[in-house]
């Protein structure tokens, strides 16, 4: 059973040294993996802000969430791909998707095509980044793409290639991602009115048991081998979970039957996918993840559960690092902390690691990976934090930071 991992969206720098710090501190909170978006506006752009990440660290993964197939040709991003896994020593995960903002095509002077025809493109266009990754000599007549006798240099050091992961929340993406990825997103959201309207219905509870249900039929016995991901557009930082939806009701309407936001000064922070796993026939295992503590008057982060090493919670983020803050929310005020022996399980369990979810339904806010539990555990400032959130089946989980 994979452990849960932790992820974080980082979108902006103003110099390089900024970047650096930001992807030195997200590797310093222990969080897993440091993904790029890929929009044409106000966004850094992602294989050279990941390659600059990469030489900032040393452990840290790095991957695209996720790139637009319509903006580059698959086998361009093949050779790009193997390239930054070759420079950051085997690190990348590389994630793809269909493009969903029209109004991004329309600004760049793209055909926006329908759905089903931009899937279609991006069935081919992994068909063909695959291929290439593995070191095959590729030949492809496709109804999109062709491509004749080709290799690329140099050989991604992961083999047989970088893990792909596929986002997106609509039945024929999923499937796509079902069959092909080693990793699905699950975004829970959608634009309306040429994608200036989000929506996201798709992350209400018996929609996302859907999808899981999705996923796992479609997977088959591959189940086993993907991870599922679960992407949290906003995280709000609060006490007052009503207070926090009126605020976001211009915007978000259907955050209120999410799974994700949990509400209460002490906070019973659940994994929701491990909650309803119980039901749902995407994962026959049927424990529940919880933790219980008590938050700060002012505010506090999330928790994650990650293994028998047990579960860490921080709150908030310092006034001086605002490198990693979460976009567009309210600003923590508390200082961060360290809890310890704040796991439990039920129904009662011998492992923490065996209730690792076998899918990834949810998410929650919350911080990075292990912590030892146990009463000597003291308050520990930990700087700052961006939105991060608890996934299943060990995914890479990530919300977005600055």
């Amino acid at each position: 059973m994979k452990p849960f991992r932790f992820g974080v969206i980082l979108r902006s720098a103003a110099s390089r040294a900024d970047w650096a710090e930001k992807a030195r501190k997200v590797e310093a909170l222990g969080y897993a993996v440091l993904t790029v978006p890929d929009h044409l506006a106000n966004l850094v752009a992602p294989m050279p802000a990941l390659a600059s990440a990469a030489e900032a660290t040393t452990r840290l993964r790095i991957g695209t969430m996720v790139l637009n197939n319509d903006f580059r040709h698959p086998v361009l991003v093949a050779r790009e791909a193997a390239t930054l896994d070759l420079l950051s020593d085997g690190r990348l995960e590389l994630g793809l998707g269909a493009g969903h903002m029209r109004s991004e095509y329309e600004q760049a002077g793209l055909r926006f095509d329908p759905g089903a025809t931009r899937v279609e493109r991006l069935a081919e266009a992994v068909a063909v980044i695959t291929a290439l990754l593995r070191g095959e000599k590729v030949s492809f007549a496709g109804r999109h793409y062709r491509v004749t006798e080709h290799t690329i240099f140099p050989r991604p050091p992961q083999r047989p290639h970088p893990p792909i992961l596929i986002g997106g929340n609509a039945g024929r993406l999923l499937t796509l991602a079902a069959k092909e990825a080693d990793i699905v997103g699950l975004t829970g959201i959608a634009f309306r009115r040429g994608g200036a309207q989000p929506d996201v219905s798709n992350f209400r509870a018996a929609d996302v048991d859907a999808q899981a249900k999705l996923i796992r039929e479609v997977a088959g016995d591959r189940i086993e081998r993907i991870e599922l991901n679960a992407l949290v557009q906003r995280v709000v930082v609060t006490d007052d979970r009503s207070h926090a939806a009126e605020g976001l009701a211009g915007q978000w309407t259907q955050l209120s039957a999410s799974p994700a936001p949990d509400r209460g000064r002490r906070w019973r922070v659940s994994i929701p996918l491990d909650a309803r796993r119980s039901r749902s026939p995407a994962a026959p295992a049927s424990r529940r993840a919880c933790c219980l503590w008590r938050t700060s008057r002012k505010c506090a982060w999330g928790t994650g559960t990650t293994n028998s090493a047990g579960c860490r919670r921080t709150a908030s983020r310092s006034s001086r690092a605002r490198s990693m803050s979460t976009a567009n929310g309210p600003e923590p005020r508390s200082t961060s902390r360290v809890c310890g022996a704040c796991t439990h399980w039920s129904p009662s369990s011998s492992s923490v690691g065996a209730a690792a979810s076998r899918t990834n339904t949810a998410v929650r806010a919350a911080p990075s990976p292990t912590h030892a539990p146990g009463p000597s555990a003291r308050s520990t400032p930990r700087g700052d934090h961006s939105g991060a959130m608890d996934c299943a089946r060990g995914s890479t989980g990530v919300a977005s930071g600055a």
